[in-house]
């Protein structure tokens, strides 16, 4: 399956689920927005903000809603990213409602357990490539709840090791050794020290998000197996998933450097600016997933996995009885 054939596939899945759209849209706007209820202020926080300029606003929620497409990938962008926003926003809060602990907690509970919640249904409804009503989504992600919440937790140790130790013994082990050297052979290092992270980090987030799928399409329950299924299939399409990724990547760069024309100072206009970045960041993250859940099945799934429904033709009572004769 080429990449393009891909890419178009996902795209085809993406706008054929228009409420999943909208509804992860409304989520992930809930979640980047701060909440002036629960941070009990006193007066809005963010009318300040407002009175400043579109470019302030602009600037707010763009550092805000960047993490929150990405909450299930990364524990320590989430609560840096908006938290850290949404506090400087929220003003000094009465001595009996610190900002800090609530911000954390519901970004926690908020966005990592819910969007993995709902990640359960969200690949369900894209691997049958039908529409299944409310109550098969949420169905799906009851069933498929506790294991992608092993499967989230798994994740963040692993990061937690990459980016803690792993991450100190390459730049402040490994790259002090080359101190001696000459300004180039250092630069040098550095890139490659910087580029082999990444691509470790990269190969990481690949390896999780084909486990995902893995779990949720062949029902897979166990999260290290899920895990070492999604590295089998990696490492035996390397190609194929390295560029998908890539192309993924893209569009999300994409989607989060294409700030939105704000024509108007007001909180109104600043409002429809922020829902329609957001929606357009949640469609790119949305794309990701249908455009890896499309390629799986075009390569694996088969009768008893959550392969793409075949097209066949209406049958009349005529039919069948040619088909007896048959």
């Amino acid at each position: 399956m080429p990449i393009v054939s891909a890419l178009r596939d996902g795209l085809r899945r993406v706008f054929g689920a228009p409420v999943v759209l909208l509804g992860a849209t409304l989520l992930t706007a809930s979640l980047a927005l701060p909440l002036q209820g629960v941070l009990d202020a006193g007066a809005p926080a963010i009318a300040p903000t407002m009175r400043s300029g579109t470019a302030s606003a602009g600037q707010w929620w763009r550092q805000c809603a960047a993490p929150a497409i990405g909450v299930t990938r990364s524990l320590a962008a989430a609560v840096t990213g908006c938290g850290a926003q949404a506090a400087s926003l929220a003003g000094p809060a009465s001595p009996g409602h610190p900002p800090h602990p609530v911000l954390i907690a519901y970004l926690l509970g908020g966005g990592l357990l819910l969007w993995t919640f709902l990640s359960g249904g969200i690949h369900d409804r894209f691997a049958r490539d039908r529409p299944t009503r409310s109550v098969g989504f949420f169905a799906a992600c009851g069933m498929y709840a506790a294991r992608l919440v092993r499967l989230r937790l798994l994740a963040l140790l692993v990061y937690g090791v990459l980016l803690g130790p792993v991450h100190d013994l390459v730049f402040h082990t490994v790259y002090p050794l080359a101190g001696n050297a000459s300004p180039s052979t250092q630069t040098a290092v550095r890139v490659s020290l910087y580029l082999l992270f990444t691509a470790l980090l990269g190969g990481i987030v690949l390896v999780f998000d084909y486990a995902r799928v893995r779990a949720v399409v062949e029902d897979r329950r166990s999260a290290m197996g899920a895990v070492l299924a999604g590295w089998r299939f990696v490492r035996r399409r390397p190609l194929m998933c390295v560029g998908l990724f890539a192309a993924n990547s893209l569009v999300l760069l994409a989607a989060v450097a294409a700030a939105p024309v704000v024509t108007s100072g007001s909180s109104a206009g600043w409002l429809i600016a922020a829902l329609v970045g957001l929606g357009a960041r949640t469609a790119a993250r949305l794309f990701c997933y249908a455009t890896e859940i499309g390629y799986f099945q075009s390569q694996l799934a088969h009768a008893g996995y959550l392969a793409a429904p075949i097209t066949t033709w209406p049958e009349s009572p005529a039919a069948e009885a040619l088909a007896r004769l048959g």
